[in-house]
């Protein structure tokens, strides 16, 4: 499952790493711009099977509950922060970062060559530290976001709020995070089949209906709910620093690279 977004201006922006502009490719008479991260909800699936016995215990316990295994991670993760006293579950990965391009980078660094990392691992195997684990891949996709949206604003693009439908967009933790992590809201569609919707708005449209009619008469989206940003300082600071080490990370990755690399011109390693 990709993360991608899509971003519609009157004028055309060249960004480096998103694709785009085309003219009319999705709104009559607006540029659209089109970033994303590849392979999102694969890699919190792939990251969840990393501890076989604590995912089957997690299953186990959402089974029992009748609800999702991730509502049973996001509940084990606020009794985790209970248990230290954090205001905060996001605040439990202090010492827990990840980068999230196990399938390569799409946006912005737009190379597939790029892999993972992940740095703070310990021996222990147990449902609070997948969790954890978990909690740092949700927080390191958001990071992940926000270093698109700077990109895209730096190129000229101003962003007001993330308009969010398919899978994730029933994680609650996930949306919480992206909004606390961008500072920016996060805006849930009640329905709950959009690309399909949007896939249907375009076969009108390539059957000779005008697709701002189709648009019109097909899409009667309404808003499900809207997460806020948290107002938290301790929180917001948080995130900052965190963010500072996802750009560290990024940084680093590529020094690495520099280094395996060097001397070994024209060989494969």
């Amino acid at each position: 499952m990709p993360m991608q977004g899509e971003w519609t201006s009157t004028e055309p922006l060249f960004v480096s790493g998103v694709w785009g502009p085309y003219y009319s490719a999705m709104i009559p008479g607006y540029y659209l711009n089109e970033g994303g991260q590849s392979a999102a909800g694969s890699l919190l699936d792939h990251i969840l099977t990393m501890d076989t016995n604590s995912f089957e215990q997690l299953k186990i316990s959402a089974d029992n509950c009748k609800h999702s295994i991730y509502d049973e991670l996001n509940s084990a993760l606020s009794l985790l922060a209970n248990k230290r006293s954090l205001p905060h579950s996001g605040l439990l990965t202090a010492e827990l970062h990840l980068i999230p391009d196990f399938h390569g980078n799409r946006s912005p660094l737009a190379d597939p060559t790029l892999r993972g990392m992940i740095s703070g691992l310990t021996l222990s195997r147990s449902v609070n530290e997948l969790s954890t684990i978990y909690l740092a891949a949700v927080q390191s996709l958001a990071y992940g976001t926000k270093h698109i949206i700077e990109v895209m604003n730096n190129a000229g693009h101003k962003f007001e709020a993330i308009f969010v439908c398919g899978g994730l967009g029933q994680n609650r933790l996930y949306l919480q995070t992206h909004a606390d992590v961008t500072g920016l809201p996060v805006v849930v569609i009640e329905e709950t089949e959009a690309v399909l919707l949007g896939s249907a708005v375009l076969a009108a449209a390539a059957s000779g209906i005008q697709i701002g009619d189709a648009m019109k008469n097909m899409s009667h989206v309404s808003i499900n709910s809207v997460i806020k940003p948290c107002t938290d300082i301790k929180l917001q600071k948080f995130h900052v620093r965190k963010y500072q080490v996802f750009k560290s990370m990024l940084e680093d990755r590529l020094k690495y690279r520099q280094l395996m690399e060097s001397g070994f011109e024209g060989e494969n390693l």
